[in-house]
């Protein structure tokens, strides 16, 4: 093939991704590679909370069509945000060197979470950190926020929020330290990161010589840790429409796994933390959501998405 064709969306952070993987793939093969933006329902519907709009998918769905129409060979997504199931004729053929996978408060008056005042509005549309962020304190008074990037900083910046909460990962691609006053990073014993955080996800068409062209963008570590990520989201039918963190953390021979899912008010929750072996990686992930299956946790996550 003489020119690769990236589905991507508009974005900051997106573009940022896929001109990433660009790069990558015109050093290492010698090859154009060219990006063709889209909007997906996602970056169009932002007066909603995507629990109450259908989810993630919403961010993969118009690139996944471009590519079955042959407008483009593959997409780069942030793997937390690719549904675990794909079209047919479509598969998930490279998983990236993994960036930190903790999240982040942001402030322009106060450094860390515990200098907030009392009642401080948070920002997040997330009802994993929502959930969280209650934990820590439950006083807080944390407030829907969608858009993009830039956006956010502007409403943190004119005073709409005191804080406002986003992945590690995305503030130091894009380099947002720069623009605030204040970056906190939350321990993963704070806060439990969403699964696959801070992995970009190769989304291609299913055909032998595209995904050859791929397969150097894997990470072994990043494949282990999400496989384990992944998998529990899967079996658990779990998704951004209820609070579940889920993160897995390589430590040379051994994983350190630590789970949470529960109400989106923080009044019920299930938590799990341990270490496993690196070799039992492949049915870490199905074991963990079949013992919280096991604690309630189908009965949990059916009353959080009633709740929402």
């Amino acid at each position: 093939m003489k020119e690769l064709i990236i589905a991507t969306r508009k974005s900051q952070l997106a573009l940022w991704q896929s001109e990433w993987v660009k790069s990558f793939l015109e050093k290492e093969h010698n090859i154009k590679v060219v990006l063709e933006g889209f909007k997906t329902k996602g970056d169009i519907l932002l007066d909603s909370p995507l629990a109450k709009i259908g989810g993630k998918g919403l961010f993969t769905k118009e690139l996944e069509q471009s590519m079955l129409e042959k407008k483009a060979h593959l997409a780069v997504h942030s793997l937390k945000d690719v549904p675990s199931f794909f079209p047919e004729g479509l598969k998930l053929v490279a998983i990236s060197k993994r960036e930190e996978s903790n999240d982040a408060m942001l402030s322009q008056k106060y450094p860390t979470l515990k200098d907030l005042p009392k009642n401080a509005k948070i920002g997040t549309t997330s009802l994993r950190r929502k959930m969280q962020l209650l934990l820590l304190r439950p006083d807080l008074n944390i407030i829907s926020l969608r858009g993009n990037v830039n956006s956010r900083i502007d409403k943190l910046k004119n005073g709409e929020f005191d804080a406002i909460v986003l992945a590690l990962a995305g503030v130091k691609r894009l380099n947002l330290d720069s623009l605030v006053n204040y970056v906190s990073v939350f321990s993963k014993d704070e806060m439990i990161p969403a699964a696959s955080q801070g992995a970009l996800g190769i989304e291609a068409l299913d055909m032998p010589e595209i995904v050859s062209l791929l397969e150097c963008l894997n990470d072994e570590n990043s494949v282990i840790e999400t496989t384990i990520e992944r998998d529990f989201i899967r079996v658990l039918e779990g998704g951004c429409q209820v609070p579940i963190g889920i993160n897995a953390q390589l430590l040379q021979d051994k994983i350190h796994i630590r789970a949470i899912l529960g109400l989106p008010d923080a009044s019920e929750f299930l938590k799990e933390d341990f270490l496993i072996n690196k070799s039992d990686f492949k049915s870490a992930g199905e074991k963990l959501a079949l013992k919280f299956i096991s604690l309630g946790a189908k009965d949990l996550l059916k009353r959080a998405e009633a709740m929402i």
